[in-house]
C-alpha cells in the first residue's frame, strides 16, 4: 500500500487581481506541490472581509483568483480548491483556539504591531487583531503538514504551532503541528517602488496584464540615477531582482555581466525583464481569459472543492470537540 502524501495548504486573499508577488511567492510553488503532496488551497474571503465590504467585488475577485490558479495548472480533480467561507467549521475552531490564546501572543503579530506603531491600534477592527487565530484554524483544521509561505509569513505558522501545542497540552493530542516551507530563492518579491510587492503599497504588477501594460509596468520600476555608460550592480537593482525570478541561470549571468561592464541602460534591462516575464506568463493569459469568462464552471470548482475540504474539516473538528468535552459536529441538531 502506498504511503499517504503529506498535505500542503495555502490560501490567497481576494483583495484584487493576483500579482507577481502572489504568483512567485505562493501560486507557482503551490501548484508545483500538487504533484508530491495532497494539495489543499483556498480563496480566503473570510480574511478579506477585514477590509473588503463590497459583495460584488468580493465575488469578482474570488473568481479572479480561482481562474488564475486554474490557468497556471491547478488540477481540481487532483488538488482540493475551495472558497474559505464555504467551510464554516473553521469559525468554530477559531473560537476554540481563541479561548486558548493569550492577548500577549496576538499583540506580537506583525500586522497588529505595525498598526500600533502607526497609532492605529484603537481603530482597527477585531478581525485584524484576531487574524492570526483564523489563520491558525485554517491550517490546523485540515491536518496540514506543509504550508508554503514567504519569509514574512513564517510567524503565522509559528503562532499556529503555538496554539496547537497549547490545545494538545491541555486536552491531549488532537491537532497536528504544521511546518512552514520557505523557498530560499523566492522570499520577498520587490515591487515597482523597491518595497515589498503589496497591494497596500500600490506597487504591484498583476500577473495577466496585456503585453503593452505589462511592458509599461516594467518601465515604471524605480532605479538609481546611474548613467548609461556607468557600471551597475545587478545585486542592488530592483529590475534585476525581478529578472532573476524569471530568467534562466545563463540569462542571469549574461545580463549581470552587461550590468557590470557599463553601457547598459536601465531601459535595456527593463526591456529584458519584460521579455522573460512575457515568455513565462503570456502562454497562460489566454487560458485565464477563457476561464474567467465562465463563472458557472468556476463556481462548480469551488463548490466541489468545498465538499471535500469540509469532510476533512468535520473529521478534525469532531476530534477536537471530543477532546475538549463537546459533542460531535451536528449532534442534537
Amino acid at each position: 500500500m502506498s504511503k499517504p502524501r503529506p498535505r500542503s495548504l495555502s490560501g490567497i486573499k481576494p483583495t484584487g487581481p493576483p500579482h507577481l508577488g502572489n504568483y512567485l511567492g505562493m501560486i507557482r510553488p503551490a501548484i508545483d506541490l500538487q504533484n508530491s503532496h495532497d494539495a489543499f488551497y483556498f480563496v480566503a474571503d473570510y480574511h478579506a472581509l477585514t477590509s473588503l465590504h463590497d459583495p460584488k467585488v468580493m465575488r469578482s475577485w474570488t473568481y479572479d483568483a480561482t481562474a488564475v490558479f486554474l490557468a497556471f495548472g491547478l488540477d481540481p480533480s487532483h488538488a482540493t480548491f475551495w472558497r474559505q467561507s464555504d467551510v464554516p467549521e473553521v469559525c468554530e475552531l477559531t473560537w476554540i483556539l481563541s479561548c486558548m490564546t493569550s492577548m500577549g501572543l496576538l499583540e506580537r503579530a506583525h500586522a497588529y504591531k505595525a498598526a500600533r506603531d502607526r497609532g492605529e491600534a484603537g481603530a482597527i477592527n477585531h478581525g485584524v487583531f484576531s487574524y492570526p487565530v483564523l489563520m491558525a484554524a485554517d491550517i490546523l483544521i485540515y491536518d496540514s503538514a506543509v504550508v508554503p509561505v514567504g519569509k514574512d509569513q513564517v510567524q503565522h505558522i509559528e503562532m499556529a504551532r503555538d496554539m496547537a501545542q497549547r490545545v494538545n497540552h491541555l486536552f491531549g493530542d488532537c491537532l497536528k503541528l504544521p511546518r512552514a516551507a520557505v523557498r530560499e530563492s523566492v522570499q520577498t518579491i520587490v515591487g515597482t517602488d523597491g518595497q515589498k510587492m503589496s497591494k497596500s503599497y500600490d506597487n504591484t504588477i498583476p500577473v495577466f496584464l496585456p503585453p503593452k501594460k505589462l511592458r509599461k509596468a516594467c518601465m515604471a520600476i524605480v532605479t538609481d540615477s546611474a548613467a548609461l555608460e556607468d557600471p551597475k550592480d545587478p545585486d542592488t537593482c530592483n529590475v534585476f531582482a525581478l529578472y532573476r525570478l524569471f530568467a534562466t541561470a545563463e540569462q542571469q549571468a549574461e545580463l549581470a555581466e552587461r550590468y557590470r561592464a557599463g553601457g547598459l541602460g536601465y531601459g535595456h534591462a527593463k526591456q529584458a525583464l519584460f521579455e522573460v516575464m512575457e515568455a513565462e506568463l503570456g502562454p497562460y493569459r489566454e487560458a485565464y481569459e477563457r476561464l474567467r469568462a465562465d463563472e458557472d464552471t468556476l463556481e462548480d470548482v469551488l463548490r466541489d472543492g468545498a465538499g471535500r475540504a469540509r469532510s476533512t474539516a468535520r473529521e478534525v473538528l469532531d476530534r477536537v470537540r471530543s477532546q475538549i468535552g463537546f459533542g460531535a459536529c451536528g449532534a442534537g441538531a
